[in-house]
């Protein structure tokens, strides 16, 4: 978002401008425009490769553009200082296609990290509320590498949004699970949606996102040939 005037058209949580972003001197997305609208259920997709993941890192300021600006709640990213990064990372929850743990750690203490390792308090009730919802209430005590594919990716979605974020960004959550815990895991997301978050979702997925649609009005955004393009609704 460039420093112009807002008009009620630049209502936005998050806004790319123009934004170039590449590895090694090519890039891999090229003038990209988009905007995201607060409240909003956003599916990317495009092949391996497209630059998902890269679009992701510029929304919650893992990376920044090239050239043209990112600006994720009125802030141009390229911008922020330490505090600011800091902020962002609060108001905006990642669940990463790894899914990441301290294995050292319980599924309880893991989850509650985010806010933990910022000398916050935890509710238990809240933490137990968080975990019941995500159905892993008898697994709080279990180590990381005694869960299960699916019961990670919840694990993962709880602990990015026991901050209460305003935006949640997730990518490829679904691509390591069944058909039945990706219907599961995709409930969880609608339900945040309804609740007033913004989702943005990278996947490869046209069922998840056929099967989204029945339930929420999702927009489709998709990489193709570096750029950022609305589908339509053939898929």
């Amino acid at each position: 978002m460039m420093n112009s005037p807002r008009s009620p058209d630049d209502r936005s949580v998050i806004a790319f401008s123009d934004v170039t972003h590449g590895y090694g001197g090519s890039p891999l997305l090229h003038g990209v425009s988009v905007r995201i609208a607060p409240g909003s259920f956003h599916f990317l997709t495009g092949p391996s490769g497209a630059g998902k993941t890269t679009l992701l890192k510029l929304c919650y300021r893992d990376l920044v553009p090239q050239q043209g600006s990112v600006s994720v709640f009125g802030q141009e990213t390229a911008q922020m200082d330490r505090d600011a990064v800091a902020l962002l990372r609060r108001r905006v929850g990642v669940v990463h296609q790894d899914c990441r743990f301290l294995d050292h750690l319980t599924i309880d203490e893991n989850v509650a990290l985010p806010v933990t390792v910022s000398g916050r308090h935890i509710d238990p009730a809240e933490l137990g509320e968080l975990l019941a919802w995500v159905g892993l209430s008898r697994r709080a005590g279990a180590l990381p590498a005694e869960l299960s594919g699916g019961e990670r990716q919840r694990a993962a979605l709880a602990r990015a949004v026991i901050t209460a974020p305003e935006i949640l960004i997730a990518d490829e959550p679904t691509g390591n699970l069944d058909w039945d815990m990706s219907l599961r895991l995709l409930t969880l997301l609608v339900e945040l949606n309804r609740m007033g978050k913004t989702i943005l979702i990278a996947t490869h997925d046209l069922n998840l996102i056929r099967a989204a649609k029945t339930q929420v009005s999702a927009r489709v955004l998709r990489i193709a040939n570096r750029r950022v393009e609305l589908a339509g609704a053939d898929l």
